[in-house]
């Protein structure tokens, strides 16, 4: 039905699901099920931005790489999906996460010099804005930052505030309970605040960690 190709240049343009109305996306999603390709241009578009962030700190450099592959299964299987939007972006996550996983299993089979947390961790972390954490996320400092989390963490952050799925959603793509998602996001920020501060950055909004229990 579709492919990568299909989806153009402007559709890997950074773009947050706060670009297209809940409702409008709501709509693309039937769309999209029923074979309308625009409808799911629409839908990658918002949700590629962050996927493609969250895949970055897993698989570093091939994280584009990933989330085709991720992609094209979600158009290929989109038929078969039952659900409402936030299902969806969870459901797409996790796909992209399986893909992930294989394709990190598939590196440790391998003779490699690089692994993509390690290589993200040793990349230089740099903000000049005093924004939140929250907001930093979209910056490769910030990805390099939460690379240095602990994985449980890192993923916990990533999910919550850049794939933008609640703590229910993250836990279906982690296979925890949502408890435990928000302990570990919350002690994820914590530490995003301490690191950036080690940076001589203030940038945590205190309404940030709330948010995030």
């Amino acid at each position: 039905m579709h492919s990568a190709a299909a989806f153009g240049d402007d559709a890997t343009r950074v773009m947050s699901t706060a670009d297209s109305p809940p409702d409008a996306l709501a709509v693309a999603l039937r769309r999209a099920s029923n074979g309308d390709e625009h409808a799911f241009r629409l839908l990658y578009r918002a949700i590629q931005p962050g996927l493609l962030r969250y895949l970055r700190v897993i698989t570093g450099a091939d994280a584009e790489d990933v989330a085709s592959e991720a992609w094209l299964q979600v158009a290929r299987d989109l038929t078969s999906f039952r659900g409402e939007l936030d299902g969806f972006r969870g459901w797409v996550t996790t796909i992209a996460r399986n893909r992930a996983m294989d394709h990190l299993r598939h590196l440790r089979r391998q003779p490699v010099t690089d692994g993509p947390f390690e290589e993200l961790a040793e990349r230089p972390g740099s903000c000049d804005t005093e924004q939140s954490v929250v907001d930093a996320m979209s910056t490769d400092g910030a990805l390099a930052l939460i690379a240095k989390l602990p994985r449980d963490q890192a993923e916990a952050v990533l999910l919550r505030v850049v794939v933008g799925l609640d703590a229910k959603g993250a836990a279906q793509v982690l296979g925890k309970r949502p408890g435990a998602v928000r302990t570990a996001a919350h002690r994820g920020l914590r530490k995003l605040a301490e690191l950036l501060k080690q940076e001589g950055v203030t940038l945590l909004r205190p309404s940030a960690l709330k948010d995030m229990r």
